[in-house]
């Protein structure tokens, strides 16, 4: 796949201290690309340096094969921040912004008509911007990062602010943006929002790069063996399994096998005793659990390293 940004090396610091630690990272095109990690964890120091706004200190970043600020035309970028004109009328601050990107003023008026429809902000087109609430005026920075139509878009904390219905909205949105072939990287805390979204995640701790990868390739890597088991008539398991824990909860067994025993010679056994197997199935870690696991494998490193 053609990649849309490239992370060599990427250092970033802020007098003594060091957010960023020698980062690197592609992101395809027409994928969604997540950076997680708690904040100040460094995502929006790495997604600073990619929009030109600052420097890097050592390595290199490339947005379409270009330095960042030979390539901004190409990106829509939501920042963590608000920064809209908080007096200015909301259609008039989207016409405006809209001509910074090279739209005509028409072009701008009409783009930015269909998204605040599609966003439900229509009826607040000639309100003030200091009337929106913090959640519309994050709808409102997103159509800023849209009017143009770039092919790439940078999202920082994109559900910053916003409630269920409304977070569901902007999720369906990312989606739709990847089946139109454009790359979507976005940077979150959230962990939850995230998981049935990206394609892809980059997992950061305290500046550093502690996972990468598909989330089904990451959640076979972290797996820890255990098995949920359902039996009819919710019966007990069955004496001498070789297990080395057992626990009930939720209607089922979850049960991790001894060292050696696979998931199926684990089948096989409870169907040999008998057990009339409703359910089974290998558990599979949640993105928070993957991230624990990876920031406590990487800590005697960090440590070492100090």
């Amino acid at each position: 796949m053609t990649a849309v940004v490239e992370i060599h090396n990427l250092v970033k610091r802020y007098g003594d201290f060091t957010a960023v630690h020698g980062v690197s990272l592609t992101v395809p095109q027409g994928r969604i690309f997540a950076l997680l990690g708690p904040n100040g964890a460094g995502k929006t120091s790495i997604i600073r340096v990619l929009m030109g706004i600052l420097h890097p200190d050592e390595g290199e970043v490339r947005l379409f094969g270009r330095p960042p600020h030979a390539a901004r035309r190409l990106v829509g970028y939501l920042p963590e921040e608000r920064g809209l004109y908080r007096h200015a009328r909301l259609l008039e601050v989207l016409e405006y912004l809209g001509a910074l990107k090279g739209l005509s003023r028409a072009q701008a008026r009409q783009q930015a008509l269909a998204w605040l429809e599609r966003f439900g902000l229509a009826d607040w087109a000639r309100r003030p911007v200091h009337e929106l609430s913090h959640g519309m005026q994050q709808k409102a920075q997103l159509i800023v990062a849209l009017l143009h139509d770039p092919p790439l878009l940078i999202f920082d904390e994109p559900f910053q602010g916003l409630d269920p219905v409304n977070v569901q909205m902007v999720k369906t949105f990312i989606r739709e943006q990847r089946q139109k072939g454009k790359t979507v990287l976005l940077s979150s805390h959230q962990l939850v929002h995230v998981e049935a979204l990206a394609d892809e995640v980059a997992l950061i701790h305290r500046g550093r790069l502690v996972a990468q990868g598909d989330l089904d390739t990451l959640r076979r890597r972290f797996a820890r063996g255990e098995v949920a088991v359902r039996l009819k008539d919710d019966a007990p398991l069955p004496e001498g399994l070789p297990l080395r824990r057992a626990t009930r909860r939720d209607g089922k067994w979850y049960v991790l096998p001894q060292p050696g025993v696979s998931p199926q010679a684990l089948l096989e056994h409870l169907v040999r005793q008998g057990a009339e197997v409703e359910f089974f199935a290998v558990v599979y870690p949640t993105l928070e659990d993957i991230f624990l696991q990876a920031v406590a494998a990487a800590s005697p490193a960090e440590e070492a390293e100090s």
